[in-house]
C-alpha cells in the first residue's frame, strides 16, 4: 500500500531521518514504535506531504508518488490525524469535516448533503458522531472521531494515526481500536505511532522500530513481546515495573478540607478532603473529567475555590497567589504542556527559568536578566532530564512531546519542591523516558517531598502511589492500598459501581 525508501531528512544538524526505509501491507495495522526524536512522526509526515525529504522516494500502491503536500497525499488516498488535534471549536462537525472540501458552490454550501454523508459513515464504523454538533461541546474521545472521519470523508484508504491514544481513557482507548478493527475488516490501512507498547501488542499486525532516526527492527507482532520491543527502542533492557521500597511518611505537607471548585457546568468538586504527608506519593484515579484538573489546578492557586481551605504545612495559603505558593514549596507539572508548561515559541533557555524569572541568579534584583545564569541553569536541566536535542537555544516547540515534557519536569524538580503536583506525568512519553520518570518521582519522594499524582493510566497511578484516592463526579468515593486493590476494583469505584 504505502512503501518509503531510504528517506532521509535534516532540520539544520539534526537528522530525523537517515535513510529509512518501510513497508506498509494493505488491508492491516501497521505500528511504529520509538524513542521520543526517533523520527517515527517526521518519515509519517513525510509521506504526508507535511514534510518533504531531503533524500529517497515514497511508492503508494506500488508506483512512485510525488508527494509534496498533504494534498497530493489526500489525492492519493492517504489521511493523517495529528497527535494535536486540528479543529475549529466555535464550528460544527460537519462545517470541521467539509473545511477545504466544501460541496455545492461557492456561494451555497450543501451542508445537507455533507451531514447526510457524514452520519452515514459514522454509522458504519459506529462512531456515534452527530454531525451537528458543536466541537467545543465534545469530548477528547469525539473530537479524535471528527478527526478520523475528516479523513474517510476525503476517501482515505490509508489513515496515519500520530499518537491517537494519548489523550483518551482506558475505556475510550478500547472503543477506539474496535473502530480501527472494522476499518481493518473494510480493507482499510491504518499506521499508528504510539508509545505504549501494550497497545502494540492489542491492535497491529506488523511493528517497525525506529532508534536515533534509522530503523532497527522490523517484525510480526505475534512475534514479539513487550519485552523484546523495549529493548529494540532503547537499545538496552529496560525495566516495564517500577520498583520502590515502601514509604515512609512523615509530617502532613498538605491538608486539604471541605473543598469545593465550580466550573461552567456546576460543581466540578465537591467537598473534598484529604492529606499528603511528606515521602509518600498520593494518586488520584478516575476517569478524565471528574474534577482531577480542578483538584490540582486549585493547589496550585491557578483557579479559583468556593468554599473550603488548603494549607501547607498548617498554614493556610487558600487566598495566597501562585507565585507565592511556588516560593513556600509547590512545584506542578500540569497535563497540558503546551496550555499550561510552556511557551512554545520562546527557546529552551528561556523555558526553563519560568517561574523563577523574577529571582537571582537569574536576575540582578532590579529586573535585569544574567543570561549566563539562565544558560547554566538550562544547561543542567537538560543535561539531568536527557532532553533531547541538548540545545537551550532551540525552540520548545520543536521538541518532540517527550522531550518537552523533559523540560517542564527537569524545570519543576529544580526548585526541590517541599509538595510537587503533578498530573499526567508521562503522556506521550515514550518507555525510556517513561522509566526515567518513574525513578526521579520515586526519588523525590525518597528525599522528603510530598507528591500528589493524577494519572489517566490506571497501571502507572497504581504502581507509583502508596495510598490512591478514587474519584469519580468530583468527589473522593474511597481510598485503597494500590499493592492489594486491584484494577477491576479500582475501574468499579472509578465509575461508581461498588
Amino acid at each position: 500500500m504505502l512503501e518509503l525508501r531510504n528517506i532521509t531528512k535534516t532540520f539544520g544538524s539534526v537528522i530525523a531521518n537517515d535513510d529509512v526505509s518501510i513497508k506498509i501491507e494493505p488491508g492491516t495495522i501497521h505500528a511504529i514504535v520509538g524513542e521520543n526524536g526517533a523520527g517515527k512522526s517526521t518519515v509519517m509526515r513525510i509521506a504526508y506531504g507535511f514534510y518533504n525529504a531531503d533524500a529517497g522516494e515514497i511508492l503508494v500502491d506500488g508506483k512512485t508518488a510525488n508527494i509534496k503536500s498533504p494534498q497530493d497525499a489526500i489525492w492519493l488516498g492517504i489521511g493523517m490525524v495529528h497527535q494535536h488535534f486540528m479543529l475549529v471549536d466555535t464550528m460544527t462537525v460537519a462545517e470541521n469535516i467539509i473545511l477545504g472540501a466544501e460541496t455545492g458552490g461557492a456561494f451555497n454550501l450543501d451542508l445537507d448533503k455533507a451531514n447526510e454523508e457524514i452520519a452515514r459513515l459514522s454509522n458504519e464504523l459506529k462512531l456515534g458522531v452527530n454531525p451537528k454538533a458543536y466541537i467545543e461541546n465534545l469530548s477528547v474521545g469525539a473530537q479524535q472521531r471528527v478527526e478520523l472521519l475528516k479523513a474517510l470523508y476525503r476517501n482515505a484508504q490509508l489513515l496515519i494515526l500520530d499518537e491517537p491514544t494519548a489523550v483518551l481513557t482506558p475505556q475510550e482507548t478500547e472503543d477506539f481500536f474496535n473502530i480501527l478493527r472494522r476499518m481493518r475488516e473494510q480493507g482499510k490501512t491504518v499506521v499508528i505511532i504510539t508509545h505504549k507498547l501494550e497497545e502494540v501488542l492489542a491492535i497491529s499486525d506488523f511493528v517497525t522500530v525506529m532508534r536515533d532516526g534509522k530503523v532497527v527492527g522490523n517484525v510480526k507482532t505475534s512475534e514479539t513481546t513487550a519485552k523484546d520491543l523495549a529493548r529494540m527502542i532503547v537499545g538496552r533492557d529496560v525495566l516495564l515495573r517500577v520498583e520502590k521500597t515502601d514509604a515512609k511518611p512523615n509530617e502532613t505537607v498538605l491538608s486539604v478540607q471541605n473543598l469545593i471548585v465550580k466550573n461552567s457546568h456546576g460543581e466540578a468538586l465537591n467537598d473534598v478532603s484529604f492529606e499528603v504527608k511528606a515521602g509518600e506519593i498520593v494518586g488520584v484515579a478516575g476517569i478524565e473529567g471528574n474534577g482531577q484538573t480542578e483538584l490540582i489546578e486549585a493547589i496550585a492557586g491557578l483557579i479559583p475555590i468556593s468554599q473550603g481551605s488548603i494549607e501547607l504545612f498548617g498554614k493556610n495559603i487558600t487566598n495566597v497567589s501562585t507565585r507565592k505558593r511556588k516560593e513556600l514549596g509547590i512545584a506542578h507539572i500540569p497535563e497540558d504542556r503546551h496550555r499550561r508548561g510552556l511557551l512554545l515559541d520562546f527557546d529552551l533557555a528561556e523555558n526553563s527559568m519560568l517561574g523563577v524569572h523574577y529571582r537571582p541568579p537569574v536576575t540582578n534584583g532590579i529586573g535585569i536578566l544574567n543570561q549566563s545564569a539562565i544558560n547554566k541553569r538550562a544547561s543542567e536541566i537538560i543535561g539531568n532530564f536527557d532532553v533531547r536535542p541538548p540545545n537551550p537555544q532551540l525552540s520548545a516547540k520543536s521538541l518532540s512531546g517527550g522531550n518537552q515534557q523533559k523540560l517542564i519536569i527537569g524545570r519543576e524538580f529544580e526548585l526541590n519542591p517541599k509538595l510537587l503536583l503533578v498530573s499526567q506525568p508521562t503522556r506521550g512519553v515514550d518507555i525510556g523516558a517513561i522509566e526515567f520518570i518513574h525513578r526521579k518521582l520515586i526519588a523525590l519522594r525518597d528525599a522528603g517531598s510530598a507528591v500528589l499524582l493524577v494519572s489517566a493510566e490506571l497501571e502507572e497511578v497504581t504502581a507509583l502511589a502508596d495510598r490512591l484516592l478514587v474519584i469519580s463526579k468530583g468527589k473522593f468515593v474511597g481510598e485503597v492500598d494500590p499493592k492489594t486493590t486491584s484494577n477491576e476494583e479500582i475501574g468499579l469505584m472509578m465509575t461508581g459501581g461498588n
